[in-house]
């Protein structure tokens, strides 16, 4: 028998469900076609999404598109390993719902979420915050993917800090599961639950932080590599015993040291530096003087060939 309260309920399911809906985030613009932007933009088509992905010019777009269609051709022959008809579908509806655009004033105009993927420069970021707040309609939201900068710094140039946050993909964005969501004081409610949504729709794991410098895993991370660091430094054990302890006793995938080459040395001490000089009183940020002389070096890590190890080159 289908009760008052059966019939309230589903009424309140409906509701609910519609509300979702026409909240959804559906046109996303993503400026900046490198790694972490075209992987970004990769996986919000994936996801039915429509995608604007941005960037200075043709060469570099069509790089990423490239980049893009053989990502997809992997994810499509693990999707579908024994059926090349659905692979086919599932990478041209997806590259049918991602557009390229050199003009961010033209590509925001009907975007519900901007995503920032650009290069790790406050005053670059400012400044291109400051012309999409101008170009983008007001209802708009704003995110950027940076991992050192902090967020209420980078909204300062806008007038829609309620519309503003972070959010925070990891690399490679098709296969790392985790996004933290991050939200400063002024961020409102409504652009907090939509970025958590999108999030989902993404098929990621949401994390929230605050703006605090690194959110959760960098500020974690970077005084654990640095410690690694210092721990060598002092001659306690070697590269490959600390990253042997830490991969059989911790349960770690990879070692510190590995993990440093594989970021990119000179990646790490960017960020090491960015944190010290504004936090010069926390000693964790202090770049270690064994990366330092690494970088100076021009050993980067597993891109030059060199770093804590030695990589053979391709």
């Amino acid at each position: 028998m289908f009760t008052m309260l059966g019939l309230y309920i589903s009424i309140r399911k409906f509701v609910t469900s519609a509300s979702t809906m026409s909240a959804a985030m559906k046109n996303i613009t993503v400026i900046g076609g490198g790694l972490m932007g075209s992987g970004i933009a990769q996986v919000a088509a994936q996801t039915g999404h429509n995608v604007v992905l941005v960037d200075i010019s043709e060469d570099l777009l069509n790089k990423s598109q490239n980049n893009i269609r053989s990502s997809l051709e992997r994810v499509a022959k693990k999707k579908y390993p024994t059926n090349s008809e659905d692979s086919l579908k599932f990478i041209s509806e997806t590259l049918s719902r991602l557009t390229l655009n050199t003009k961010p004033e033209d590509a925001v105009k009907t975007s519900d979420l901007v995503i920032e993927a650009i290069v790790e420069n406050l005053d670059i970021k400012q400044k291109l915050f400051y012309d999409l707040d101008m170009w983008a309609p007001k209802e708009t939201i704003f995110a950027s993917n940076t991992s050192s900068l902090p967020i209420s710094e980078i909204a300062l140039s806008t007038q829609r800090k309620d519309r503003f946050g972070g959010l925070h993909f990891f690399n490679p964005v098709p296969v790392m599961k985790l996004l933290e969501v991050i939200r400063i004081p002024e961020t409102s409610d409504e652009t907090y639950n939509k970025m958590m949504t999108f999030g989902k729709q993404m098929g990621k794991q949401t994390v929230t932080c605050k703006d605090t410098p690194g959110f959760i895993v960098n500020r974690l991370l970077l005084p654990y590599l640095s410690e690694a660091m210092r721990m060598m430094e002092r001659g306690d054990a070697s590269c490959r015993d600390i990253d042997m302890a830490m991969k059989l006793g911790a349960g770690y995938p990879m070692g510190p040291f590995e993990l440093a080459d594989y970021v990119g040395l000179d990646t790490t001490k960017f960020i090491f530096d960015g944190w010290y000089e504004r936090y010069p009183e926390m000693l964790q940020f202090k770049p270690p003087d064994l990366l330092c002389k690494l970088v100076s070096e021009g050993k980067y890590g597993q891109k030059t060939g060199e770093g804590f190890y030695v990589y053979e080159k391709k």
